[in-house]
């Protein structure tokens, strides 16, 4: 983030390789002894005419035109908030190879799974205006006894239609396919609440039960045995509707009825800041000469979060952008310390596009993790951001240790926040975005908010005049789309959007006050987990000591319009 960010590949070039992709894996593991085993879905081409054996959106639905063949098939009406997603669950056999195929016609519609207990396969389709098959295969964990199988549609992209749907290999235990489901589980409750989670209870249907699955307004949240489960990750003072639906070897039966809920304010937190929320906390380069503007921020336009930008790496020991060590400068320490005395709470930002992250600079997991853990215990944060971009993204290996290493610190820190902060297009991550987050899941990492950067574009994004301010939402709502493909059950509450106010590096780009406006309003609607923009530094005209775009915005505004417009955002 920042000056002269690049881009790694196109979006063309990324959907091509994610593509060719899905079509290696798929040639390379399907067998003519795959094809020839039984099916194991339950009600596999909707010919009952009805979603039995299926868990569905309230968006999905059975019609009887278009069909690929028969009589039925599932039809999903995707909307801007709600992807009709349709699941099953499964009994498998542990150590087992699998392959799902199904025949899809839609923009944008997916076909995958999860709790494989190895890593979850997912295909797609940017655009089939006919009948297109697609496929996938996986291999099961060695105590994988069942998995869920999805088809879904992406946001804001009109209907989508599924038919003839099969997943091969051997049966489970359990069966497959001929069985019952069980009933809607009853007596749905609400038994606690905080800021970020609600906790649920129930009563188990009669018959046989493996495991329950959480939904919320109609998208999968959570999977559990019993008859309990507390949701994380939700946004503060936010209405949630929750349902349970109980799942054996013959699929997943009806839902409960639902029970709705409201989150408790938050309550803050950071290194001693006042309560306030921290729906919107844009970027703060606290070692760019212009960090007046921070304090300005707050005391003049109501700023009461903040992200404090870079922390980078010199060897193990972690910097800021002035060279000095994060636990001994006391000026940036005196900025921070000084922004929480007036009521904001900081979130602390690793990487950045122009320094070394410590991911990169310390490759030792033990002394990784110890320098990611003074940053915390130095600064008094339970809030941190991991900026990767640029090259750094595509880095596998470093990926993957940063990943680990962030499993330590939610181990050894309960209650710590952790989101991450990647480049996206208008069609959401590109594919090394896709395979970042794909490796967040595999890891088992917890991940509270997947931030955009929904700025300087280039190419073909710019033909016409760029529309920054519909370029910002299309990226909100096709990363959720993405990020449920891993991540099931995500709501617009693990999303947030950072535009480059004003002039971005890219020529032919400028995020005006009108485009912060059009985001502001998508996000209180849908109530986005974070807005953020780069930066609060550069919210002013320049002129004086603010030349360039890292310090000001390089259009006519008043100091801090940006941030005032942001500011009423509320989550």
């Amino acid at each position: 983030m920042g000056v002269r960010r690049s881009r790694l590949a196109a979006m063309a070039a990324a959907v091509v390789t994610a593509m060719g992709v899905t079509a290696t894996g798929v040639s390379g593991l399907a067998t003519a002894g795959a094809a020839a085993q039984a099916n194991l879905l339950a009600n596999p081409g909707l010919e009952t005419g009805t979603l039995s054996g299926w868990s569905c959106s309230p968006l999905g639905r059975v019609v009887t035109s278009p069909v690929h063949s028969g009589s039925y098939a599932l039809a999903g009406a995707v909307s801007g908030a709600d992807d009709a997603q349709c699941t099953q669950s499964v009994s498998v056999q542990p150590s087992t190879a699998y392959t799902l195929a199904g025949w899809v016609q839609g923009n944008y519609v997916y076909l995958g799974d999860s709790g494989t207990g190895t890593s979850d396969t997912s295909t797609w389709t940017p655009a089939a205006s006919s009948w297109t098959q697609l496929s996938t295969s996986f291999t099961t964990g060695a105590a994988t006894t069942s998995v869920t199988i999805y088809v879904h549609g992406w946001y804001a992209q009109g209907s989508y239609y599924a038919d003839d749907l099969s997943l091969a290999g051997p049966a489970g235990s359990g069966g497959g396919g001929g069985t019952s489901a069980p009933g809607a589980p009853s007596g749905l409750a609400v038994t606690g609440t905080t800021s970020s989670t609600v906790s649920l209870s129930w009563t188990a249907p009669s018959g046989t039960v493996t495991g329950y699955h959480v939904y919320s307004a109609g998208s999968q949240a959570g999977s559990v045995t019993g008859t309990s489960d507390t949701l994380t990750g939700l946004a503060a003072a936010t209405r949630y509707t929750f349902t349970v639906a109980a799942y054996n070897s013959a699929g997943t039966g009806p839902q409960s009825a639902a029970v709705t809920v409201t989150t408790a304010a938050s309550s803050g937190g950071g290194g001693g800041g006042s309560s306030g929320s921290l729906a919107v906390a844009p970027y703060v380069d606290l070692t760019n000469n212009q960090e007046p503007m921070l304090d300005q921020a707050i005391t003049q336009a109501g700023l009461k979060s903040f992200t404090a930008a870079f922390v980078t790496g010199s060897g193990c020991t972690p910097i800021w952008g002035d060279t000095l060590p994060v636990t001994n400068d006391p000026a940036v320490t005196g900025e921070i310390t000084k922004a929480e005395s007036e009521g904001a709470t900081p979130i602390v930002s690793f990487g950045g596009e122009a320094g070394i992250e410590l991911a990169q600079s310390c490759t030792t997991l033990s002394q990784l993790t110890a320098a990611y853990q003074s940053v915390i215990n130095s600064l008094k944060v339970t809030r941190i951001d991991f900026d990767i971009e640029g090259a750094l993204i595509a880095y596998t290996a470093t990926n993957n240790l940063r990943f680990q290493a962030i499993n330590a610190l939610e181990a050894a820190n309960p209650g710590l926040s952790v989101s991450v902060t990647i480049p996206v297009n208008p069609a959401g991550p590109d594919n090394y975005g896709q395979a970042f987050l794909q490796q967040a899941a595999a890891d088992g990492t917890r991940i509270s908010v997947v931030n955009g950067m929904a700025m300087d574009y280039y190419g073909s994004y710019d033909t016409g005049g760029a529309q920054m301010g519909s370029d910002a939402v299309a990226a909100a709502q096709n990363t959720l789309a993405f990020v449920r493909t891993v991540f099931p059950g995500a709501t617009y509450s693990m999303i947030g959007i950072t535009p480059m106010i004003g002039q971005n590096d890219d020529p032919a780009e400028v995020f005006t006050e009108a485009d912060a406006r059009t985001l502001v309003s998508f996000a209180q609607a849908n109530h986005l987990g974070r807005l953020a923009f780069w930066s609060v530094d550069r919210d002013q005209a320049c002129g004086g000591s603010a030349s360039g775009l890292p310090e000001c915005s390089e259009i006519s505004q008043q100091p801090l319009d940006f941030t005032r417009i942001f500011a009423a955002y509320t989550g």
